[in-house]
């Protein structure tokens, strides 16, 4: 590894080697030569003079791609289809008359662009049911804990730890939908020519347009699409990147969500995420207990959804049937989404499989603010026993004043309980008071909402992808 010269973080820190593969040149340049045999193979079976000889040779040099040669074809050529095309001749004398027959370099080019983003977006996709399992076994075992709520940040009504899981999880659901929406409507651009018109197709077969809409068919169907795109220009439109982005963007809005919940969650010390035995929180402070993860994930997840603009504005200024502008953009926002993605997903799933719940200190949060919640059923239960309901409200609003203050300002502990007890007009002992605060009577159906909620959308989901659940957990770098 030459360290005199910069290396993308994506690459050397953060992303899966399978996802870097996927952006690989080997993967770019072995599509690129696929997509020439598809081609070539359709021509022949339309009648074109190919032979099954030249096809052959191609495919016994699909992989041993001779880049050094590439390179100084690209120096000479300044064209980097034409540059593999001479390489892929030289190893295919043969064929080489071929290679490329009535092409424009986009077949290539934007072709290899949508199976690289589909292929991609199926590896997120099964990292994404890989996070809602890892989240579902947490929020399955802490369906009935209860917790504070949070609205604005403070203190609300009782929910449950694993309750909030749920939320995280219905969004990265909303996100999988997206994923496999996108994945399906993708489609090949196909033969379209330099225009997008299919001339140099329709002069290679006399003037059928039916065998030049069969050819578009057959490479579809060899490169395992169902479509190609119905009309073009020169390209296939760059709404596909931008929606492609907009998908990951979406994802990373989601991870980017919990992370911070799980840090707001860390500072509590109610929550954490894994921290190993000699894994350092500050060079400064020992004590520390960073939450370094989760942060990754919000400074990931910022710059994708940053990035995501990047193939709108692309599209926005694309003039008439193309024009190159998009292609040194397209060559660094594409592949980093993905790559940041990517990498996002591989912490969420570490960190969503080793949370660590301090129900003592989520307990003690519960207990400082339930008083406050019990008020209700305490002012229910006064009045069952006589009290004027109006008279018993003002007094519980006096008395939580009063124990509002003691806390924020004394530093001292809530004594809303010992204040109503005290009250005569209540006619309730401390016992009876104490009976109302069971965290367990203020969480409503959680427990049942994240049952029916694991059975009914998740499990579904993880039983359609079994192959998804069977890959290895993917190590972090750092």
């Amino acid at each position: 590894m030459n360290k005199s010269i910069y290396e993308s973080p994506l690459s050397s820190r953060y992303a899966s080697d399978q996802m870097q593969y996927i952006f690989s040149p080997d993967k770019k340049f072995s599509t690129w030569r696929r997509l020439w045999i598809a081609l070539a193979r359709a021509e022949m079976e339309l009648g074109l003079p190919v032979t099954q000889e030249q096809i052959n040779q191609m495919e016994a040099h699909i992989t041993d791609i001779d880049y050094d040669m590439a390179a100084q074809k690209e120096t000479e050529l300044r064209h980097d289809v034409m540059a593999h095309i001479h390489t892929y001749g030289a190893q295919c004398p043969e064929a080489m008359p071929i290679i490329h027959l009535g092409a424009t370099s986009c077949y290539v080019g934007d072709n290899t662009d949508i199976i690289i983003m589909r292929d991609g977006l199926e590896l997120i996709r099964n990292k994404l049911v890989r996070v809602l399992n890892a989240l579902a076994q947490f929020a399955d075992k802490y369906k009935a804990l209860p917790t504070l709520g949070f609205t604005h940040f403070q203190a609300a009504q009782l929910v449950t730890v694993g309750k909030r899981a749920t939320l995280w999880m219905n969004e990265l659901l909303q996100d999988l939908d997206e994923v496999e929406y996108r994945n399906s409507t993708l489609k090949l651009l196909g033969c379209k020519g330099t225009t997008g018109t299919q001339a140099s197709f329709l002069e290679l077969f006399e003037g059928d347009h039916s065998l030049c809409k069969e050819l578009d068919r057959r490479i579809a169907r060899e490169m395992g699409f169902e479509a190609t795109v119905p009309v073009s220009g020169q390209t296939y439109s760059r709404k596909v990147d931008a929606a492609v982005l907009a998908t990951l963007s979406g994802i990373a809005q989601s991870a980017c969500k919990f992370a911070t919940d799980v840090r707001l969650l860390c500072h509590l010390k109610e929550i954490e995420e894994p921290f190993e035995k000699k894994q350092i929180g500050s060079s400064a402070m020992p004590y520390k207990r960073n939450p370094m993860r989760c942060e990754r994930i919000c400074s990931l997840a910022r710059y994708v959804i940053a990035d995501a603009a990047n193939p709108a504005y692309t599209t926005a200024t694309q003039w008439f049937e193309r024009t190159l502008d998009d292609s040194a953009n397209k060559r660094i926002s594409v592949p980093e989404a993905f790559l940041a993605v990517d990498a996002i997903l591989n912490i969420y799933e570490n960190v969503a499989s080793g949370l660590v719940v301090h129900e003592k200190v989520i307990e003690k949060h519960i207990m400082e603010e339930l008083p406050f919640m019990a008020s209700e059923n305490i002012l229910m239960d006064a009045v069952k026993r006589g009290g004027d309901r109006q008279q018993l409200h003002e007094r519980i609003r006096l008395h939580a004043l009063e124990a509002g203050r003691n806390v924020k300002e004394l530093g001292l502990t809530n004594n809303l309980l010992d204040l109503i007890s005290a009250d005569p007009q209540f006619g309730l002992s401390r016992e009876e008071l104490t009976a109302h605060m069971a965290p367990s009577r203020y969480i409503g159906r959680c427990p049942e909402q994240v049952s029916d909620f694991l059975s009914e959308f998740i499990q579904p989901v993880l039983a359609a992808h079994p192959d998804a659940l069977s890959d290895q957990a993917v190590e972090l770098k750092v």
